[in-house]
């Protein structure tokens, strides 16, 4: 889609994301997918020359995601080290974080394109509004850790508690 990155469009891009992101059974990527997009497309709308014209793809791949912002702005952006009072300049470092990978790569010289890489959720783990968590007890042998369970929903709508296998948050 193309757009001029404004603020009060940035939203509407945030919601057509979750939207595609949820079309494709793929909930659990739309919190860092949007954060994401709004990073870069915060980047064009406050760095972007001569205009804030850009465009945002998503494509899903084999077994990722991949999202890309391309604007008319040459120069390619700088992973730079915020300092602890810096009130801007960690856009990128969080997209870093979130992703598994990502990059900026020129398209000639009218502009750039900005990308991240997301993992897919792999095909045989339910969709998000197919589990219902609850806390199960951790291994007798150390009871002060709990973990999040998720269990496959009853026929009738209510969930039933089931016993699951338990693993202890310690490693080893």
């Amino acid at each position: 889609m193309e757009l001029q990155a404004l603020p009060s469009r940035i939203g509407q891009v945030r919601r057509i994301v979750s939207a595609q992101l949820r079309y494709w059974h793929m909930d659990s990527l739309i919190d860092r997918a949007s954060l994401g997009v709004t990073e870069l497309l915060s980047n064009v709308h406050r760095h972007a020359q001569p205009d804030k014209t850009c465009t945002v793809e998503m494509e899903l791949l084999l077994d990722r995601l991949k999202v890309s912002v391309s604007d008319h702005d040459p120069r390619l952006p700088v992973l730079e080290d915020a300092g602890p009072l810096a009130t801007c300049g960690r856009g990128l470092a969080m997209v870093a974080a979130m992703s598994e990978s990502w990059g900026a790569v020129p398209v000639g010289e009218s502009g750039k394109v900005v990308w991240f890489m997301l993992p897919a959720p792999t095909a045989d783990a339910p969709a998000a509004w197919d589990r219902c968590p609850r806390l199960t007890a951790a291994e007798p042998a150390d009871r002060r850790f709990a973990e999040v369970a998720f269990a496959e929903p009853t026929t009738s709508g209510t969930h039933r508690p089931e016993r699951t296998p338990v693993r202890s948050a310690v490693p080893g």
